[in-house]
C-alpha cells in the first residue's frame, strides 16, 4: 500500500497508441488528472497511398496541448532523459509496447497497465478477439502493475462485462474502452489517495492466451462447427476480418465475411456448399447453415448480401473453402 501523495497530485505520463487508449487518456483529463506527457508510436505510412499517419493518441494529445514523445528505441539514453525531464511520478499504459525495466521502474508510484480481459485469462495482444472467437460469454478489464513479463503483474482492479450474442470485436472493443477508461481513473484515484492494493496473479492450467492475430488466423475452416465458425467471424469483425475462398465458375477468389446468422439444423449438404434462396445466401457447415449477411469481394467495399447477389452469378457448384 502506498502513502498518500503530498499535495494530493499525480504527475502522469500516459503511454498508448490506438483509439482504445484514447478513451482512457480522455477520461484522465476529464477527471482532472495532470497528464504531463504522452508516449506513442512513431508516425508510419498507412493505407493504399502510404500516407504518413499519426497515432490516435498523438492526435488527441496534440489537440489537448500535451507534450508528445515518439521513441523508436525505449532504451535509448536520449528518450530516457526526455522521460525523466517530464518529472512523472506515475505512468499509465494502455495498448502500447512492452516496456523495458528502466522505463517501468522510473516513476515513484510505478507503472500500471490496462488490459482488456480478466487477467490472468487472455494475456497477449488480442484479448477482445480471442474471447469472442473462443465463445466466451463474459470478459472484462484489468489494471495491474507492470513487471518484467507480458501481462503478468499484480492485479489492482477488475470489472466484468458480458459478451452479448450480437457482439463482434468492434462493439465489444467500444464497451471495454469505456469500461476500461473508468477503471484507469479509479486506479489513479486510489494511488493518489494512498489506498491502492494489488494481488499477484495465479496461473492455472486453464489460462488461455490471446496471441497476435495473423492472416492465417483469420482463414475460416469450414470443417468446424457452425457455432465455432460464427464466433470466429464475429471475433474478427470488423477488423481484420475472417476470410476464405469463393469457388465459383472455375475461379478462386478470396472473400471476407463480416456478419453471419446461425441456423442450427440437420442437413445432407457438403461442407462449404452455397445455397441461394431468393435474396439470401447460406453456407453449409457441421450442425447447420450460416446465413451470410455482410461480405466483401475482391476490389469491392463491404456490402450486405442482397447487394452482392445483385451483381454476381453463382453456379450450381459454388462453394466456400
Amino acid at each position: 500500500m502506498s502513502t498518500k501523495l503530498k499535495n494530493n497530485r499525480l504527475r502522469i505520463v500516459f503511454m498508448g497508441t490506438p483509439n482504445f487508449a484514447v478513451g482512457s487518456l480522455k477520461a484522465l483529463l476529464e477527471a482532472g488528472f495532470n497528464v504531463v506527457g504522452a508516449i506513442t508510436a512513431p508516425d508510419r505510412p498507412a493505407g493504399r497511398g502510404r500516407k504518413i499517419q499519426e497515432s490516435a493518441v498523438k492526435q488527441f494529445a496534440i489537440a489537448h496541448h500535451i507534450k508528445v514523445l515518439q521513441p523508436t528505441n525505449l532504451k535509448s539514453e536520449e528518450f530516457l532523459q526526455e522521460l525523466r525531464e517530464l518529472g512523472a511520478n506515475l505512468q499509465v499504459v494502455v495498448a502500447f509496447r512492452m516496456l523495458p525495466e528502466v522505463v517501468w521502474r522510473m516513476p515513484e508510484h510505478g507503472t500500471f497497465n490496462l488490459h482488456a480481459s480478466l487477467l490472468p485469462q487472455y494475456r497477449g495482444a488480442a484479448p477482445i478477439n480471442w474471447a469472442i472467437i473462443n465463445g466466451e460469454t463474459e470478459t472484462g478489464v484489468t489494471t495491474f502493475f507492470i513487471d518484467d513479463k507480458i501481462d503478468t503483474g499484480s492485479i489492482i482492479l477488475q470489472k466484468t462485462a458480458p459478451i452479448l450474442p450480437e457482439d463482434n470485436a468492434g462493439t465489444l472493443h467500444d464497451r471495454l474502452m469505456d469500461l476500461g477508461a473508468g477503471l484507469v481513473v479509479d486506479t489513479c484515484k486510489r494511488i493518489e489517495e494512498g489506498t491502492v492494493t494489488s494481488i499477484p496473479q495465479k496461473d492455472t492450467k486453464e489460462v488461455k492466451t490471446a496471441h497476435k492475430i495473423h492472416r492465417n488466423t483469420c482463414q475460416i475452416n469450414w470443417d468446424h462447427t457452425i457455432n465455432d465458425i460464427h464466433n470466429h467471424i464475429r471475433g474478427l469483425s470488423p477488423y481484420p476480418a475472417a476470410w476464405c475462398y469463393l469457388m465459383n465458375q472455375g475461379k478462386e477468389d478470396p472473400i471476407k465475411i463480416f456478419k453471419t446468422q446461425l441456423e442450427e439444423v440437420n442437413h445432407d449438404h457438403t461442407t462449404g456448399k452455397l445455397i441461394l434462396e431468393k435474396q439470401t445466401l447460406k453456407v453449409a457447415a457441421s450442425g447447420g447453415y450460416l446465413h451470410l449477411l455482410e461480405v466483401q469481394l475482391p476490389g469491392k467495399r463491404r456490402m450486405k448480401i442482397g447487394e452482392v447477389l445483385n451483381g454476381i452469378n453463382l453456379d450450381e457448384n459454388a462453394h466456400l473453402r
